[in-house]
């Protein structure tokens, strides 16, 4: 497929209304490779740019697409300007032989991880006025590498959602097409990087709200290991499958971000001692590439998340992803995985009652904010609940405790722990004898607002092909791989993006970063 590709500027004028669609990436086109991260470093190092100006033109944006996008909950205009006059004043006594590796930098945040005196929401009204005490380790880390924290994008209520429209504030819109969703959990985060609002951010993945909405948008997605970057700080939605990930417009960003936040942490007991390497350690440019640079990759095409139930034009473009693959020198082979549908139904049992547990202390007396009506205690919390938790949220926590209760605890919760295990064995099993995976990442493109939000079941259908990563612990990454073409109903054509995925070994994200980097920076 061939689509026409739009460069990333950094221009000086801009227009008087946003012009949407020219910023999103519907092609896996060379324009959109190179790193935005290492294109400011060195404007900033180079001094042909001030990192006030870097921050401002940012802002400049910002302000100048969200009242379409609504990519942000709150923005941190004032700060975000103080730390860059800051970093020019050290530049202009100092030097910038010393700065840290994302100096400068303007960084998005998900509004689930915790920022030190920035209201931090989870896109809940319970949260609505929360203001974190300390960062969260990721940010903490990220400010200890330099990064600007910009803003706090819009999310599905508590990661509740695969499209943003269940966010208790508002709906963010696609990039690509404003009528549509921009995924979900992680949608502001995603579309805030489609639009160019921050040079890349972080995100969370509890199943798939990273890698999804990467796809919706045209970004990149990655999600680590479970264990690779400290979860202290985020907001749990379902604590065994929670992971904090990068989001940016490019797999060497995603990389650079990973160096930054990854790491044991002694606050946190689920992340792991593995050593931190060099996330960029392989990704090479693509001329110094050989003609056939994944010989010796053996990859699987894994059968089940093809044909019934996927958009065709999402099947054909991931058929080509892994002919191009092919041409690369991997080795492609279709892999059967026979237990990979059964995911979807022991996630929503396990991710749902660990939910009705984490969600339990926001009752106005230890977390949230209180409504405190005439009458006694149980009013007190039937309000609080009542009025600061959405429908969504309330749905997931009822099914949450169902299927702990006694009498049921043995048929749901311990036959999807049961079923977790089948399906993680199955994934490690495959890839003992290849390097990785590659599937779709959703069975469709980005679909209207409004469209599913009625049907809760057809959204939760949507995660079939990435739930069983977060089962699994597995990192994956999501790359732009090509468009579907949809009609806007008036007989004009337009190109939705479309993702391919990913799946490497446990703690094998510099090989997964390898092989998505070299796909990327060879397709056209």
């Amino acid at each position: 497929m061939m689509h026409k590709s739009v460069a990333f500027g950094f221009q000086r004028s801009f227009r008087t209304r946003p012009f949407i669609g020219e910023r999103c990436n519907t092609s896996a086109s060379s324009s959109k490779k190179t790193s935005v991260i290492k294109t400011l470093q060195n404007e900033i190092k180079e001094k042909s740019r001030s990192a006030a100006d870097v921050t401002q033109h940012y802002l400049e944006t910002i302000a100048r697409m969200e009242p379409v996008l609504n990519s942000y909950i709150s923005i941190n205009s004032e700060d975000a300007l103080a730390q860059a006059h800051a970093l020019d004043s050290h530049i202009a006594k100092e030097g910038t032989a010393s700065l840290p590796p994302l100096a400068g930098i303007p960084i998005a945040i998900k509004d689930n991880i915790c920022t030190r005196g920035l209201r931090t929401t989870a896109g809940s009204q319970i949260l609505r006025d929360f203001l974190p005490k300390t960062d969260a380790t990721a940010i903490a880390r990220l400010r200890q590498a330099g990064a600007i924290i910009i803003g706090k994008t819009n999310m599905d209520e508590f990661g509740m959602g695969s499209s943003t429209e269940n966010s208790s504030y508002k709906p963010t819109r696609n990039p690509c097409d404003p009528e549509r969703v921009p995924g979900g959990s992680s949608g502001g985060s995603a579309a805030a990087v489609a639009a160019h609002e921050c040079a890349a951010a972080l995100g969370s993945d509890t199943g798939g709200s990273i890698r999804q909405p990467a796809h919706f948008c045209g970004v990149v997605g990655l999600k680590p290991t479970y264990g690779r970057v400290s979860r202290s700080g985020l907001i749990a939605y379902a604590s065994s499958l929670d992971v904090i990930g990068p989001m940016a417009s490019s797999v060497e960003d995603c990389a650079l971000l990973l160096n930054a936040i990854a790491g044991q942490d002694p606050l946190d007991s689920t992340s792991s001692s593995q050593p931190v390497p060099d996330f960029t350690q392989l990704i090479k440019s693509a001329s110094t590439f050989s003609s056939k640079p994944l010989a010796g990759k053996r990859l699987g095409l894994v059968t089940q998340t093809l044909g019934q139930g996927v958009d065709p034009e999402v099947e054909v473009a991931i058929r080509e992803a892994a002919r191009h693959l092919e041409s690369l020198g991997a080795v492609v082979e279709e892999v059967p995985l026979p237990n990979s549908d059964l995911g979807l139904p022991a996630y929503y049992v396990l991710a749902l009652s660990e939910a009705s547990s984490n969600l339990s202390r926001y009752d106005g007396v230890r977390y949230g904010a209180r409504v405190s009506p005439a009458g006694g205690l149980g009013e007190m919390y039937t309000h609080t609940r009542g009025q600061g938790l959405g429908p969504e949220v309330k749905r997931r926590i009822l099914m949450g405790y169902y299927a702990l209760s006694a009498g049921y605890y043995d048929a749901y919760y311990k036959q999807a722990q049961q079923v977790r295990t089948l399906v993680r064995e199955e994934m490690l099993s495959a890839l003992s004898q290849y390097d990785a995976l590659v599937t779709p990442t959703a069975p469709s493109p980005a679909y209207k607002v409004g469209e599913k939000s009625s049907d809760p079941l057809a959204m939760y259908k949507g995660d079939l092909m990435t739930v069983n990563v977060n089962l699994s612990g597995l990192p994956a990454i999501v790359v732009p791989c090509g468009s579907a073409s949809i009609s806007d109903g008036s007989g004009n054509q337009k190109s939705l993006p479309i993702g391919l995925q990913i799946i490497g070994r446990a703690f094998g994200e510099v090989e997964l970063l390898e092989i998505a980097h070299t796909y990327e920076q060879t397709s056209l």
